[in-house]
């Protein structure tokens, strides 16, 4: 199949330190090239592929220190994948919702794989005005405050099984907090569940301008006072599988929705067990008992962290390949390809929009 994927300029792919949505891709991309595919990337300028680069921006945005608004960058890389549309059978999106209007006329051969939360309030209307085009979601959970839409199917993440190694006897005593700092996070509550067991914390995570002043204000002050936590900042590909890899446990203490949690499958590929609680997706991803806890509270946080001797390193793993692969993602998303790819033309449903609200629909032949 001749497949375009396309991904958000904000990091390279794969992304050089934080960057889930792009280190998807990547894998994705990589995995449809082993298995003979014809794939475009559409992708900043700096990203690393087997697949043939687009370049719509010079180097990834977030990295940029002259870059102050992604939006036009991301405007005129669907303007170039608008222009190239027919030379795909599929055209892949992972930028949420800006090409929408856009891919309108050719609807039937995209696929949009929604990366983040979809409970916020803004985002219903949104997809109330275009409910036919093709969604995937990357978690049942993350379904739940949607509007009635067009979802072609889920499709859990995967890596490589080869990306991040088995290690079956860890060097290091400590918990491991791993992703970005911010209150959804809840790196207060690592911290607090490794002074509570007397253990030591490793932070390795980013922070972005936005949740500056919560470090400042909440997290920093903690770490300052704690005899066990201890933050390192963003860390590399290379640096996490040691980091990963040499930990008791990876910490997952969430309070939002989250539609997925790569982290999870990372520290599962290094055979570490997560303690996790129950939010969002992850008991989809964590098998209670096996691959790690899932929690309710500090307590049972405690507990768990207390019972780990409980958690077989190698069953961990073996979760991991069962469920996570690329190679298991890929399939996932060749078998919603071909799906669409093999399905007619239809007349699509696009309800007007008046200055007092919606009025009656219109039609587009797609």
């Amino acid at each position: 199949m001749k497949i375009a994927q396309i991904a958000p300029l904000f990091e390279s792919v794969p992304p050089k330190l934080y960057g889930g949505a792009e280190r998807v891709v990547h894998h994705l991309t990589e995995e449809l090239v082993r298995q003979g595919h014809e794939v475009t990337l559409f992708a900043s300028g700096d990203s690393m592929t087997s697949a043939k680069l687009i370049s719509c921006s010079r180097t990834a945005l977030r990295l940029n220190p002259a870059i102050q608004d992604p939006i036009p960058y991301h405007v005129m890389m669907i303007e170039q994948v608008r222009r190239l549309a027919k030379s795909f059978n599929i055209l892949h999106f992972h930028i949420d919702l800006l090409h929408f209007p856009v891919v309108r006329s050719f609807a039937h051969k995209t696929l949009t794989t929604l990366h983040g939360r979809l409970d916020l309030p803004d985002l219903k209307p949104f997809y109330d005005v275009f409910p036919d085009v093709p969604l995937v979601s990357i978690s049942d959970d993350q379904r739940k405050p949607m509007p009635p839409v067009n979802w072609v199917g889920t499709v859990h993440h995967g890596l490589p099984p080869d990306v991040l190694p088995f290690n079956s006897h860890p060097k290091g005593n400590y918990l491991a907090f791993l992703g970005r700092v911010s209150p959804e996070k809840r790196p207060d509550r690592a911290i607090e569940i490794a002074d509570r067991v007397n253990l030591p914390l490793r932070i390795a995570a980013k922070i972005d301008k936005v949740d500056e002043h919560y470090w400042r204000s909440e997290v920093e002050p903690l770490v300052q006072r704690s005899a066990n936590a201890e933050f390192i900042g963003e860390i590399n590909e290379q640096q996490k599988a040691e980091f990963l890899g040499n930990a008791r446990a990876l910490l997952f203490p969430i309070d939002w929705p989250e539609p997925f949690g790569l982290v999870m499958i990372e520290a599962m590929a290094c055979g570490t067990p997560v303690i996790a609680f129950r939010c969002g997706s992850v008991p989809e991803i964590i098998d209670d008992g096996v691959s790690g806890f899932v929690i309710d509270s500090m307590e049972e946080a405690v507990k768990a962290v207390q019972s780990l001797d409980r958690i077989d390193r190698r069953a961990v793993r073996a979760t991991f390949e069962e469920r996570f692969t690329a190679q298991r993602m890929a399939s996932d998303y060749l078998e919603i390809y071909r799906g669409l790819a093999g399905g007619r033309q239809k007349v699509m449903s696009i309800p007007a929009i008046s200055d007092s609200g919606f009025g009656s629909d219109l039609t587009e032949v797609v």
